[in-house]
């Protein structure tokens, strides 16, 4: 890498770090249903608005050293978390896709996974700003990059959306049907069929396969460690909105070319 390349990989970094400060802001309210924008951030305890310095991404909370500054209750070391995670999320979808306008949309959807997931995590719900909001940006992304879908026409790219939003709904929808039918209850969260939909709007409907799969693989691993770790009962404490989406980042990251290698591997052996 050359020395351009490393000052727009930091500056992403920094990029990401302060949307992942809003996203902090959006994972808090959201579910309260407050607004994102005003008031400005405070503390939650002492309700003093805090000073810039300590709403700098990352740093403020070190600097802090984990404490509010006027009431000195602790600051859960969260808040940094997510900033470095989205942080790191944006600077390697641009070291994926470096001087490409894909990593717009793909910086989108990070954005809108993570809010997912910690929503998902905190009140075992999914937040209809994340999944409808994806299956409505995602076709418009679509229609102004087209190439999201390997389109050279912006009609193309938008096509291309629409198919995957079914695909990625419908196959989730008709799981959830199934499920239901046979275990005489929901077997899934009508929210992860409706993300599901918003993945196929920005990833295709190729993706679709490849997420189900990987989701589901990651969700078995997960809760047999904790029945292996005597923990059962976390098994059903996690939703499966945040496996979909780490398969979504995985997909992003590359997994499209492990998937066709896997294919791949999957002929050969059948020969």
């Amino acid at each position: 890498m050359t020395f351009i390349d490393w000052y727009f990989t930091v500056v992403v970094f920094m990029f990401g770090a302060c949307w992942g400060s809003f996203l902090n802001v959006c994972i808090y309210r959201i579910p309260a249903e407050l607004s994102v924008v005003k008031p400005r951030s405070r503390c939650p305890k002492c309700m003093i608005d805090l000073a810039w310095k300590d709403n700098i991404p990352i740093f403020g909370w070190i600097f802090l050293r984990g404490k509010c500054r006027y009431c000195k209750v602790p600051i859960s070391a969260r808040y940094p978390s997510i900033e470095l995670l989205t942080a790191i999320l944006f600077a390697l979808i641009w070291l994926c896709y470096p001087y490409n306008i894909l990593i717009v949309p793909y910086g989108l959807l990070v954005f809108g996974l993570i809010l997912g997931s910690m929503v998902d995590f905190d009140e075992m719900w999914l937040p209809d700003r994340v999944t409808i909001g994806g299956m409505i940006i995602g076709p418009i992304c679509s229609f102004l990059i087209p190439a999201m879908h390997g389109s050279e026409t912006h009609l193309g790219g938008l096509v291309y959306s629409l198919i995957g939003l079914a695909v990625g709904f419908g196959s989730l929808w008709s799981v959830s049907i199934i499920g239901k039918l046979i275990l005489k209850k929901d077997a899934m969260g009508f929210g992860d069929v409706k993300l599901m939909g918003a993945l196929g709007a920005f990833l295709g409907w190729e993706s679709i396969i490849f997420i189900v799969f990987v989701s589901s693989l990651l969700g078995t691993i997960v809760g047999v460690s904790f029945i292996a770790l005597g923990n059962k009962e976390w098994q059903s404490k996690i939703p499966f909105g945040p496996y979909i989406a780490l398969a979504a980042i995985i997909w992003m990251l590359g997994g499209s070319g492990l998937w066709e290698l896997y294919i791949e591997w999957m002929q050969g052996a059948s020969y």
